[in-house]
Formats: C-alpha cells, structure tokens, sequence
C-alpha cells in the first residue's frame, strides 16, 4: 500500500498538518510509525478521509481557463475489466472519473492512495503520476 507523511496527506486534503494530526489522536485517520520514528498514513485511508470531507464549491460563471488545468489528488478507487479502467480521483473538493486503458493503470502502477495528478481539456481527463 501506498504511505505518506503528514505534510504531504495535508497537502493532498487542503488542510495544514496539525489538522491531520487532530485526525489522526482523534482516531479519524489511522497511522503507523516509519522506521524514522515519524508519524506516516495510508493512502487509501486519506482517500477515504478526502471523500468524507469532500464538498464542492458552486461552479458560477466561468471565466478564462485553459486546457492545462491540472489537478493533484489521491485515488478513491479503480474499476477494471481486461481492456478499460475507471480511476476515480479526489482532488481537494473536486471528484474526478477518468477512463483510461488497463494496461495504463497497470503500468503507472495506480491503485487507491496513489498520488496521481489530473490534467483536464476539454472532456478528457488524463492521469499522469508527480514525479
């Protein structure tokens, strides 16, 4: 399973780090130590949290934008048959589905907790990983 520090499970949820650690004394956020000593959590359990805590903004108008638009969120969840996959992704308050080739998802090895970043154009959303 994919694990993370704090710092970066507070980044990926939009809160600072002593939010997470709250979360984490408040038994809300299960973690573990590293062999540094350091607090560390699964991914799949900040993805679960983000989803809880997920509540989008109204859209209002839209003004400029661009075809660049790039998310970074954790993987909520995967649906595969043996050619196409569904990767859903939380990106802060924003849900985002993208379907990609199974061979895709094998080969970035993508599983929920995975750290993925969205990029949007137009009705494509493609997953790539941070590097």
């Amino acid at each position: 399973m994919t694990q993370m520090r704090v710092s970066e499970a507070a980044e990926l949820l939009g809160v600072s780090p002593d939010t997470v650690r709250r979360a984490i004394e408040a038994g809300r956020l299960p973690s573990v130590k590293d062999a540094g000593g350091r607090a560390v959590v699964e991914g799949a359990d900040v993805a679960a949290l983000a989803q809880q805590q997920a509540h989008p903004a109204e859209v209002g108008a839209v003004g400029l934008s661009s075809p660049r638009n790039q998310l970074r969120g954790v993987v909520t969840r995967i649906v595969s048959d043996p050619v196409m996959s569904q990767v859903d992704i939380q990106a802060g308050p924003f849900r985002l589905v993208s379907l990609l080739s199974t061979e895709a998802v094998r080969e970035m090895g993508l599983e929920v907790g995975s750290v993925a970043i969205a990029s949007v154009k137009a009705t494509n959303v493609s997953v790539g990983l941070p590097a």
